[in-house]
């Protein structure tokens, strides 16, 4: 008879443990749009907010230094991949982007693998690997 109230109680905190991460993982999905979105439009100031606050000033300056305000055209994106960490805390997410950054009048595609983090109940983009951004955001 005490095994029952044990099974229910194992199987509730593995229904809750499911349920955060599935609230998680919907919690991230507007968060990665917003940031597409955002540096699409040349939005980097949204963008940056967007990002671990101890990145947010070196992503802002090199958006400066690199006048990606006027060169830097972002012209397509696709998200392609999302994978979430066993505890829910950390994702990533593979995404297709394609750009130009002038004086090149060529388009880049790459795929780019960004690293969200799970903070104090927002995600927030802590790395990116190649694209765009590859060099600030380590």
């Amino acid at each position: 008879m005490k095994r029952l109230p044990a099974l229910f109680l194992v199987l509730v905190l593995g229904a809750c443990a499911t349920t955060s991460k599935k609230s998680n993982l919907e919690a991230l999905k507007p968060t990665v749009e917003r940031f597409h979105e955002a540096i699409r439009w040349r939005d980097y100031r949204s963008a940056a907010r967007l990002i671990v606050p101890e990145r947010q000033g070196d992503f802002q300056r090199a958006r400066l230094e690199l006048h990606d305000d006027r060169d830097l055209t972002i012209t397509d994106y696709e998200i392609e991949d999302v994978k979430l960490s066993e505890d829910g805390q950390r994702a990533t997410v593979q995404s297709r982007i394609q750009w130009m950054r002038l004086p090149s009048a060529s388009e880049q595609t790459a795929l780019v693998t960004s690293e969200f983090v799970f903070r104090d109940g927002v995600w927030l983009l802590e790395r990116q690997l190649e694209g765009p951004f590859g060099g600030e955001l380590p």
